[in-house]
């Protein structure tokens, strides 16, 4: 998919963002605007949205499921052709970042990182996915990441974190295969952005090549792109920015 960003990017004319107010999700929420998507339903914690008739914002919290049936019942009568879950956690609120060695894997910890990476974006597939109609396409994203992947880890380190991507990819091949057998035309897939400006990758930026640093509405418009792409044949699989497909 080497064409990503060449050509126009072509998105549907209803979209949902579950993470809107984080520095990936409003930018996709602000390039699917900017690509005509009509109504973008952008769920927050808070319930806020970017500002625009196209807008609707609702709220949600990835550990309160009762919160995604809600949202998702709200979009029942006119449900969004993709939904982009833009949700994801590197360090946990109270500092706790990725355990560079197994001495450091701590039980708790690791349940948090898998409720916000991995258990949410379930739950939000769980209530999202009935929603779509049979007989028309759609799509369902979730962002992932490139250590998530088994076979191209050549570092370790990053416990927590890696297991938790490395389970969402399992879940999306799962989510995949079970719905094209009822919606032939569905494209479920994970994305992984590259490294992005974002509160997510703030402390782990002063190592970076010059470069490798990617600005918000850059990877947004790199996604989309990819999204825009994608059909039936790549459902269930994961995609970098670029459209490579990254290793499970």
């Amino acid at each position: 998919m080497d064409d990503v960003g060449q050509t126009p990017i072509h998105v549907p004319a209803t979209a949902c963002v579950f993470g809107a107010s984080g520095g990936i999700g409003r930018a996709l929420c602000e390039g699917l605007a900017a690509a005509g998507c009509e109504r973008i339903y952008a769920g927050s914690r808070s319930g806020s949205a970017p500002q625009g008739a196209a807008f609707h914002g609702f709220s949600f919290d990835l550990e309160d499921e009762a919160s995604i049936a809600a949202a998702a019942a709200m979009m029942r009568a006119q449900p969004p052709e993709w939904v982009i879950v833009a949700t994801g956690v590197l360090t946990l609120a109270d500092g706790t970042g990725p355990e560079r060695s197994y001495k450091r894997l701590e039980a708790g910890t690791m349940a948090q990182v898998f409720a916000l990476n991995t258990i949410g974006p379930a739950m939000i597939a769980k209530h999202m996915l009935p929603l779509m109609p049979r007989g028309q396409a759609f799509t369902f994203a979730a962002l992932s990441a490139r250590v998530g992947s088994i076979s191209d880890n050549r570092l370790g380190g990053w416990h927590s974190y890696r297991a938790s991507k490395a389970a969402l990819n399992m879940l999306i091949r799962n989510f995949a295969l079970e719905m094209a057998r009822t919606h032939p035309e569905s494209v479920i897939v994970g994305l992984h952005p590259g490294t992005v400006d974002s509160a997510l990758s703030a402390p782990f930026q002063s190592g970076l090549a010059e470069g490798q640093l990617t600005a918000p509405e850059v990877a947004a418009a790199n996604l989309l792109g990819v999204l825009s792409r994608l059909g039936p044949a790549q459902s269930g699989r994961v995609f970098d920015f670029r459209g490579d497909e990254v290793p499970a």
